[in-house]
């Protein structure tokens, strides 16, 4: 009879054991599971909302360096523009002053007006057109457009 008892108590004890190997075995397979389905997850959420989300602040910085390249080059053609309206301008003041008559310094005065306007016209040509290629090259890297 004890080498029954024994042999209930071992058999028990294998079943005991047999079924705590299957319930860890199951436990390591829902973590492992679980550990798999996280990772996904974070790799989900790294292709959906971090890389986008990097992607658009690279794209913000790359139009205002734009932006502010744009505006440093508009800047200094401006400045170009007004030194060279100056120079124009003292030039026809000289040539007034060294006129013979009054009928010289008028022509003088409307050679100086009508080169003026054309000259302002052009200029503003000038700063419109790189006005327009500047906006349409800062707004490029946010529509994912390459340089043009």
């Amino acid at each position: 009879m004890a080498d029954d008892f024994k042999r209930a108590v071992d058999d028990g004890a294998k079943a005991s054991k047999a079924a705590t190997d299957r319930a860890a075995d199951a436990a390591k397979g829902a973590a492992d599971t679980m550990r798999e389905n996280t990772e996904k997850a974070r790799d989900a959420f790294s292709e959906k909302v971090v890389d986008p989300a990097k992607r658009a602040g690279e794209a913000l910085k790359e139009t205002g360096g734009k932006i502010a390249e744009g505006g440093a080059t508009i800047g200094k053609t401006m400045i170009d523009q007004a030194e060279q309206n100056a120079r124009e301008a003292f030039a026809a003041m000289r040539e007034a002053a060294s006129a013979k008559d009054l009928t010289q310094v008028m022509k003088i005065q409307g050679d100086y007006l009508r080169e003026q306007s054309q000259r302002s016209m052009s200029q503003a040509r000038e700063i419109g057109e790189l006005i327009m290629k500047f906006g349409k090259d800062a707004v490029a890297p946010l529509r994912g457009d390459g340089p043009k």
